[in-house]
């Protein structure tokens, strides 16, 4: 009994050092340590990755489970980024910038809501190859990834208090209230659920892993800006496939649950 209770705290365990990060980077954005932020968000999409795995690896998820680590990713991923992103760049907009800042915690905690709603009543196979709308940690990783890349390539953002606002300062906003809408959006985007690459050639995935870590290693804030973003415009293709299946009639028939987006 004692170790069938251990399989289940572990992974909340887990989930707790994702809400850690989230917290520290929300307590770093208020310091004025951006970077120090962005890559505690980092490494809670990494702990994300990872407890559900380590979940169902273990045989031990539950409700319980998944409730903590949705709320666990609306701090990591919704208010964290947020907050960040509103002090780094976006208050030189004022009320604009806030109301970015609000409007992306607000569509990431549509977007949980709506996943959550859907995974329960609505049919499976629709969310085990694709994503309705930009899933929450990818669009944290954008917004951080093109903060880390900022800083790198040096570019300069308007000061609190007067200066004019600069071309470069105006990506931050527009790219915020974007992703809000991304996130609520009924656009595609391949969720690799269904991609057992580790099962089939599991000494290519560990191959693939180690590269990857290289290279982040080497360049973290350029790889993880360019990863990031390749995603996003990969949406064009997975929509249009997704689009293409279901008129061929090799997918499921639209999600029967009623549709969230605002």
């Amino acid at each position: 009994m004692t170790g069938k209770r251990t399989a289940y705290i572990f992974p909340s365990l887990l989930t707790t050092g994702g809400m850690f990060f989230g917290f520290y980077a929300i307590m770093a954005a208020l310091t004025g340590q951006y970077e120090r932020g962005a890559l505690a968000i980092v490494a809670a999409g990494i702990v994300d990755g990872l407890d559900g795995r380590v979940a169902r690896a273990m045989n031990a998820t539950s409700a319980f489970g998944k409730e903590y680590d949705s709320l666990a990713d609306f701090l990591s991923f919704g208010i964290a980024p947020a907050v960040l992103i509103h002090q780094w760049a976006l208050v030189p907009f004022n009320r604009v910038g806030w109301a970015g800042a609000f409007l992306y915690a607000v569509c990431g905690a549509l977007r949980l809501a709506r996943f959550n709603v859907q995974h329960y009543v609505g049919d499976e196979r629709v969310f085990k190859r694709y994503f309705q709308g930009l899933p929450i940690p990818a669009a944290a990783v954008i917004l951080v990834s093109t903060l880390l890349f900022h800083v790198e390539m040096g570019w300069e953002l308007p000061k609190v208090t007067g200066g004019d606002i600069g071309a470069w300062a105006w990506l931050p906003l527009i790219l915020v209230y974007a992703l809000g809408i991304l996130m609520v959006s009924n656009i595609r985007f391949r969720s690799m659920k269904d991609m057992d690459w580790h099962k089939s050639r599991p000494f290519l995935t560990l191959v693939g892993v180690v590269v990857f870590l290289a290279v982040l290693t080497i360049h973290l804030a350029v790889t993880l800006f360019l990863l990031s973003w390749f995603y996003l415009a990969s949406a064009f293709h997975s929509h249009r496939e997704y689009r293409q299946l279901l008129a061929e009639g090799k997918e499921v028939e639209e999600d029967e649950v009623k549709d969230f987006t605002v």
